[in-house]
């Protein structure tokens, strides 16, 4: 089974306002409303390809119940935390001429409720693999990334991280099976200004030295490079399309990736169905199809 982990989930409220103006009364044109965190994408998208999962982290309030009430109606298979007090996070994304965000702050995790959570984790077996996407509400613990691996670490648990900073470097000890930073997050681990794929391939290596087995690098347009266990390097070229989304690219790309190793057990092949997920999810207005992905795969180029 594959499980996701979504420490702050949220709503996210898009609403496109074409002559947005600070200061006064702006009227949207169109609103959309659907379930939003990193690990939540992973989980949606991996449905939509025929991969099972389930859903782990903390809900609140009505919106928690929106959360999980759209998750379902999509399919998606859901073990959360709800939470006693709160309400989950509504993210406000502004369609405009320039695309603006503002993030809600979540709601107040208890001791008690954590352990609730961990006590899921503890149901993880060998074979299963664990999705850890995105930031942790700022009334967690800034270590539990590192507690949940270190907790799973006895396991034969395959666990996939995306996540920037210290979240992502220290965990790399535990050797998890995937990381994918973009090339703008693996240059601030390592200080520097990323600009050309040899970069990239470099400070990969750098990250699997630390302990990362595989490593995903995204590179927007420009695709993304894939360093494997095997010691193997592969570069694979986006797709060309009309850029409408500039959310959730990187989830999917992660939950295609997830999906087509699941499947074929092969690194190319998984690495070519990131590739198309990634990019049709940049060019939809939400999460791709399963037709919107498998459209794009003889398009994804060496």
């Amino acid at each position: 089974m594959v499980y996701t982990l979504t420490f702050n989930p949220s709503i996210d409220y898009i609403v496109a306002v074409p002559n947005y103006r600070s200061g006064i009364v702006n009227r949207t044109s169109k609103e959309e409303i659907y379930p939003g965190g990193k690990g939540i994408n992973v989980s949606i998208v991996l449905k939509n390809l025929g991969v099972e999962n389930k859903s782990l982290g903390f809900i609140a309030g009505f919106t928690g119940y929106e959360i999980e009430k759209q998750l379902h109606s999509l399919g998606c298979n859901t073990n959360f935390v709800t939470l006693k007090n709160g309400m989950s996070r509504i993210n406000v994304k502004i369609k405009a001429e320039q695309e603006s965000e503002i993030n809600g702050q979540g709601p107040i995790i208890l001791d008690e409720e954590l352990e609730k959570l961990y006590a899921k984790l503890h149901e993880l077996k060998d074979g299963d693999s664990l999705v850890l996407a995105g930031s942790i509400p700022n009334t967690l613990p800034v270590n539990i990334y590192e507690k949940v691996l270190c907790m799973l670490e006895d396991r034969k648990i395959s666990v996939i991280v995306d996540a920037t900073g210290d979240l992502l470097k220290n965990i790399l000890k535990y050797k998890p099976f995937l990381v994918k930073p973009n090339q703008h997050e693996l240059g601030d681990l390592f200080g520097t200004k990323i600009s050309s794929r040899d970069e990239c391939v470099f400070y990969a290596k750098q990250l699997q030295e630390l302990g990362a087995r595989n490593v995903l690098v995204s590179m927007a347009e420009e695709g993304a490079v894939l360093l494997t266990e095997e010691e193997k390097i592969y570069y694979l070229k986006a797709p060309k399309g009309i850029v409408v989304n500039s959310v959730g690219a990187g989830d999917s790309m992660v939950a295609g990736f997830l999906a087509g190793y699941i499947k074929t057990n092969d690194f190319m092949k998984a690495f070519q169905l990131g590739i198309a997920a990634g990019s049709a999810s940049a060019f939809t207005n939400w999460l791709p199809s399963e037709g919107e992905i498998l459209g794009l795969l003889p398009k994804v180029e060496k």
